[in-house]
């Protein structure tokens, strides 16, 4: 094998390398997940840490799993319409929050004036989690999709506009200075320059968002619904049903997963230009 000068790897080798890579990630998250339901199995079939109505086995959650696929007890609905419920509330208040967040973090840390009219308030309303507006959302809309729509929204609005304003702010004055020179307006220098600086961090503010966006719309299932996997999960806690409540734990965390794969395909597809 031919070192170059540099002592760096041939290009061949470093390109066979990159090729290995996501097969091998693929291969400890797998491990990963094998090595956790092994751990499970053992600390409930075999070391029987907890009664099994407490703490389930692998086998008895799968199992719990299949049925309610087809199976409405004990919630009035099978696993599937739960999701599909939860799904599309998730996603209608995580856009909602995400299309107001992003622009108004965006246009706070361009412009002065907005930025001294909006963070006053933003700064106020932020520590508030969005688990407190959930009475008067119901008092407001009722219970049903809208209100939980709006608790969603202001979880995933928050983490949009502080990340969309620290990403802005964080543009480099030199690059700016560079587009000045070459007589860009104070508009190219926002869509040309600024924002596509900041979208790593615009980016990670929409995956932070994601994920507050689901302990949201479980908190407010569990207040505020008649379906759903929070709702799902609550009538199981009431009921006894340990094996109901880990399956919609694990459906939640499942989904959540595939969304975060599709923002990370987007983010090397728009952000870094890797397809």
């Amino acid at each position: 094998m031919k070192i170059g000068k540099d002592g760096s790897l041939p290009d061949a080798l470093e390109k066979i390398g990159k090729r290995n890579n996501p097969n091998r990630y693929i291969i400890i998250s797998i491990s990963s997940i094998m090595i956790f339901l092994l751990v499970w199995e053992i600390l409930t079939d075999v070391m029987h840490v907890a009664p099994a109505y407490a703490l389930p086995s692998p086998l008895k959650v799968f199992k719990s799993f299949i049925q309610k696929f087809y199976t409405t007890a004990p919630d009035g609905a099978t696993l599937m319409e739960h999701v599909a419920d939860s799904l599309v509330t998730t996603l209608l208040g995580f856009f909602s929050g995400s299309v107001i967040g992003i622009p108004l973090g965006i246009a706070m840390a361009w412009s002065q004036k907005i930025d001294k009219i909006a963070k006053t308030l933003f700064d106020m309303l932020r520590p508030i989690p969005p688990i407190a507006w959930i009475p008067i959302m119901i008092v407001v809309f009722g219970i049903g999709t809208s209100a939980r729509v709006a608790v969603i929204l202001l979880a995933a609005f928050v983490p949009c506009v502080l990340n969309s304003y620290t990403g802005i702010k964080q543009t480099s004055e030199i690059h700016i200075w560079v587009a000045r020179t070459f007589g860009a307006t104070r508009r190219q220098l926002l869509f040309k320059v600024a924002i596509p600086t900041a979208l790593p961090y615009i980016f990670t503010g929409i995956r932070v968002s994601l994920g507050a966006s689901w302990m949201a719309l479980v908190a407010a299932e569990l207040l505020a619904s008649s379906k759903g996997v929070g709702y799902m999960i609550q009538t199981a806690r009431f009921v006894g049903r340990a094996d109901l409540i880990m399956v919609g734990m694990l459906v939640i965390g499942f989904i959540s997963m595939i969304l975060t794969a599709l923002l990370d395909w987007f983010e090397r597809k728009f952000v870094t230009g890797e397809s």
